[in-house]
């Protein structure tokens, strides 16, 4: 753990994280003069009928891998005037992320965890935690639904509708509530290592008295040929391909303490700072963002579409996300030796340490895009 990062230390404990994370982001804002201003979270967006959905404000690139992203922070805030990267704010996650729906499904669904091994344990050797259940919007655009919900590790076989309800009760609107009821099918699977850390902007001209709170990160990443991760003749690997993707989502805001702001001065704000940060990204990186309307979930499926196999294929398959956890399958087989049960934790950590396609550290990420 590096001194200058000092988060790193409450990696496998979300709310210990999530916690000094608050502190530190406060710690900053004040330094920022915002001594006077309270934190708020991205509220929901209301709509025409008063509909209360939960938006993502988010936008991303992607680029051949992630050493084009070196000293990305240092130029958002060279060129950003009132962009300001929160100071001790980076931590990183690993995450094994699988698409559990399909092409043809209304909303992307997915698996995610991430991945920690014990002291002194090979880092070859990963166990998931963290587990949870995500349904987003398709595409890319600023203004997607999400909903997530994390997942005890051992009710991760059952449906987890009932916990999209319990989280978001009445705002869970009717075709994400039944859209979580259907049973998940394994597509295809993404490994990331992501790099991320926070900024907040202030622009008293076009926002006034509002300050934003970016979460942003650079994630290296790789997605399997194949469902079940095994090798693809295809690819001539496991993994088909390889990328990176910095992405900037606005996680709250600040905002005088006892001043109430409208629901469109408080948006205007969020999808002001959405677009200035892109349209500095545009500029600095137009030479080399490969062009992209997909999502990382529908990445991972295009990507095994392209590999010939079939939509029937995969639901006879019927691979289930928790399968994933195991290093001995029960009823899944090695083609080329029945005799032996598939290990598909061990497939899953190969998405993350192939000799061939191993993905970078997360110190190495945030070092290089200091």
């Amino acid at each position: 753990m590096a001194t200058h990062r000092p988060l790193f230390k409450h990696i496998r404990n979300h709310d210990a994280l999530f916690s000094e994370l608050a502190m530190t982001r406060n710690h900053f804002a004040q330094s920022l003069g915002l001594d006077k201003h309270g934190y708020h979270k991205t509220p929901k967006f209301v709509t025409a009928e008063g509909k209360r959905l939960s938006i993502e404000p988010e936008r991303s690139i992607v680029v051949p891998n992630f050493k084009t992203l070196r000293g990305v922070k240092s130029l958002l805030e060279k060129h950003i005037d009132g962009f300001k990267v929160v100071s001790h704010s980076d931590i990183g996650f690993r995450y094994p992320t699988a698409a559990i729906a399909g092409l043809e499904a209304p909303f992307i669904k997915r698996f995610r965890s991430e991945f920690f091994h014990k002291e002194g344990e090979d880092r070859k050797i990963c166990r998931p935690i963290n587990l949870s259940y995500g349904i987003k919007s398709r595409g890319k655009a600023d203004n997607r639904q999400e909903y997530e919900i994390w997942v005890p590790n051992e009710n991760v076989t059952q449906d987890p509708s009932p916990l999209f309800i319990d989280k978001y009760g009445e705002d869970l609107p009717d075709d994400v509530r039944d859209f979580a009821a259907l049973p998940p099918v394994v597509y295809g699977w993404m490994g990331v290592k992501r790099a991320a850390f926070e900024a907040i902007y202030i622009n008293t001209n076009q926002m006034g008295d509002i300050a934003i709170n970016i979460g942003l990160s650079v994630d290296a990443y790789n997605i399997g040929a194949r469902p079940d991760l095994s090798y693809s003749p295809r690819a001539g690997s496991s993994i088909a391909v390889g990328n990176a993707e910095l992405e900037w989502e606005v996680m709250g805001y600040y905002a005088p303490k006892g001043k109430h702001h409208s629901h469109d001065e408080i948006w205007q704000a969020i999808y002001h700072t959405i677009e200035i940060i892109g349209q500095n990204v545009d500029s600095l990186y137009e030479q080399t963002a490969l062009a992209t309307n997909e999502s990382k979930t529908e990445r991972i499926l295009s990507t095994v579409s392209q590999q010939d196999i079939s939509l029937e294929e995969i639901l006879e398959w019927n691979l289930k996300p928790w399968e994933f956890l195991q290093t001995s399958s029960s009823h899944r087989r090695k083609a080329h030796d029945p005799s032996r049960s598939v290990n598909l934790l061990g497939r899953l950590n190969r998405l993350f340490y192939q000799e061939s396609h191993i993905l970078p550290s997360l110190n190495e990420i945030h070092d290089l895009i200091a």
